[in-house]
């Protein structure tokens, strides 16, 4: 029975090959130390860059792991945005109205009773050469009783007066529909031969900017309020995340971790968070935009109008999107932060 060959010694010459002794005469071999090698940028770069992949994609799994308690959370994000945007789209709708109005607002110039239709034209001519005036239109007084009769539905209650008491008058649109602009051009207007009276009626104008003017205020009041929550939403979910996972980093930031190192796969939970109430937000304007179509354009045609609920544009969508993402990124941000510095590995 043959005997079982011993182990080879770490660093033993292989068997028939017999390592040579150093001869006296041979110069001693070249001793070599640690060598310390520097990493390059580009290295540093990718790998910064895998790591942020590599978390990214970590924490959404970790998202889907748990649909139905991430789905909540994000639709209470959803809800926080939705009512700020809904109050965006209205002031936009109601800068539309505010143009529109803009745009009818005019000045009308009662003449005296004594002029006549060709005093009336030159007047007008001399009205238009104003630098303040864009266009006019002529009303004769015959041409106002008409439209007084009508509107006020008449006809042949007037229809027996002898003489007609209403003047000619000259109705004036602006280049600028400013208060003050607009009060000086009547003082101008009213300098005129001919001239009795200048009419300016603004403060229908100014209530609906003052209005507007509300709007926005409280517009902004409700996005600064309804962001806050969407931060303690936020902040509050990465807190009990950090805390469960709070053995793991204790770990972790033993062995060297940075806090940024940390930070990292909860920053992303936090921006997918905001994508998906973004996401669900612009869901529920537009289901509530269809739901309410219908029932607002009957209503403004039953009025003679023509109202169409406004929509949020791809510049608008992206606004909201960016804002929700920014916001659980920075709820995210502040919770990891205030949370860390209580953390000590031991």
């Amino acid at each position: 029975m043959k005997r079982a060959a011993a182990p080879r010694p770490i660093g033993a010459a292989p068997k028939g090959k017999r390592q040579s002794a150093r001869t006296p005469s041979e110069p001693h071999a070249e001793r070599r130390g640690a060598r310390s090698q520097q990493t390059r940028f580009s290295s540093r770069l990718r790998a910064w860059g895998r790591h942020h992949r590599a978390m990214a994609l970590d924490s959404l799994y970790r998202l889907v792991r748990h649909p139905v308690g991430n789905l909540l959370t994000m639709l209470a994000i959803a809800i926080a945005l939705v009512l700020p945007a809904a109050l965006w789209l209205t002031l936009d709708s109601a800068k539309l109205l505010d143009a529109e109005l803009d745009e009818s607002a005019t000045l009308t110039v009662y003449l005296e009773t004594t002029v006549d239709a060709a005093q009336s034209v030159r007047i007008e001519e001399a009205v238009i050469a104003d630098e303040g005036v864009e266009t006019t239109r002529i009303i004769s007084a015959e041409q106002g009783m008409v439209e007084f009769q009508q509107s006020l539905g008449i006809e042949d209650t007037l229809a027996g007066l002898e003489d007609n008491p209403l003047p000619a008058s000259i109705v004036i649109y602006p280049q600028s529909v400013e208060p003050a602009a607009m009060a000086q051009l009547a003082q101008r207007l009213e300098e005129f031969s001919g001239v009795d009276e200048v009419r300016v009626d603004l403060a229908w104008v100014e209530r609906l900017r003052h209005l507007a003017d509300l709007g926005r205020r409280v517009a902004l009041a409700l996005g600064v309020l309804f962001g806050c929550g969407v931060l303690l939403v936020v902040g509050n979910t990465i807190r009990l995340s950090v805390e469960s996972r709070r053995r793991e980093i204790e770990v972790v930031m033993l062995i060297g971790a940075t806090h940024a190192f940390v930070r990292r796969p909860f920053l992303y939970s936090g921006a997918w968070y905001g994508v998906g109430g973004g996401l669900l937000a612009l869901g529920l304007l537009g289901f509530c935009n269809h739901w309410l179509s219908m029932p607002v354009a009957a209503l403004a045609a039953s009025y003679g109008a023509n109202f169409v609920l406004p929509q949020l544009d791809v510049t608008g969508s992206t606004i909201l999107l960016s804002c929700s993402t920014l916001l659980g990124w920075l709820g995210a941000w502040l919770a990891v932060t205030r949370h860390l510095s209580s953390i000590r590995p031991r």
